[in-house]
């Protein structure tokens, strides 16, 4: 993967990365990272770069911690990203993602920042629907079972002391931030909102996905594909099939008109 152009919110890009048609900046799921996205890379369409986001409190930022008011994440975040909207671009988020990709899409459009061409919400409640539950205050043996029936974690991973405690603490953060993303009522986004849904997804499940449509105030579609919460992982070459279709430039070049 190329790394980032000195700038600590991206934390990896492939793709087109020199000279892209559409940038496609991804924001992960509670406790993930840009290693969420790495099944994409050799399935992307040509003249589109992936831009992955890393959030306070992982991996090269794990010193750093995440702020607990989402206000103030969302400003951070569109402040980091303002520099990758010198071209085209389509914010797309998994789960706690996709609830920061509405409100960056939000904050983008009061503050006068470049809009996203499109907005891709996958795998979550949508902003205005309020959590059924709060699992950030689980204790590590529930939360352990919770990310393992969700598909969240290969349970193996949770034996080693150290990297179970690093998980817990990120992936409660995460958890806490994602369920004070609450709105009052539908906040509508001036760009096509597209809404991908796991087939089988438990935690943000098919009926889930039709909250989203409050939140559009343009185009809008709903997709539902082959897996649970982490379809986006799971099932990348449909994720990306589907994202490529929603895409605002030609998924490839023999589908644009002859040149003159």
């Amino acid at each position: 993967m190329t790394k980032p152009r000195d700038n600590p919110w991206i934390g990896s890009r492939f793709g087109a990365v020199e000279g892209p048609r559409t940038r496609v900046i991804c924001l992960p799921q509670s406790g993930a990272g840009p290693a969420a996205f790495t099944a994409w890379r050799h399935r992307l369409p040509p003249g589109v770069e992936i831009a992955t986001v890393t959030l306070p409190g992982r991996g090269p930022r794990a010193a750093e911690p995440l702020p607990p008011d989402p206000d103030t994440v969302t400003r951070r975040l569109l402040d980091g990203l303002l520099p990758e909207l010198d071209v085209p671009y389509v914010l797309f988020g998994h789960s706690l993602g996709a609830l920061l990709a509405h409100a960056v899409t939000v904050r983008a459009a009061r503050e006068g920042a470049p809009a996203p061409a499109a907005l891709v919400v996958a795998g979550s409640r949508a902003p205005h629907t309020p959590p059924a539950a709060s699992v950030a205050e689980y204790d590590d043996r529930r939360l352990a079972a919770w990310l393992t029936r969700i598909g969240g974690l290969p349970p193996e991973l949770l034996r080693h002391a150290a990297y179970a405690a690093y998980v817990f603490r990120t992936v409660r953060a995460d958890l806490a931030l994602a369920e004070r993303i609450v709105t009052p009522g539908p906040v509508r986004v001036g760009c096509p909102l597209h809404v991908f849904g796991g087939a089988d997804d438990t935690l943000a499940p098919p009926a889930l996905t039709e909250e989203w449509r409050a939140c559009a105030g343009g185009g809008h579609t709903i997709t539902l594909l082959p897996g649970g919460h982490g379809f986006p992982q799971s099932e990348p070459a449909a994720t990306v099939a589907a994202l490529a279709g929603v895409l605002p430039v030609p998924a490839h070049p023999l589908q644009e008109g002859p040149s003159r």
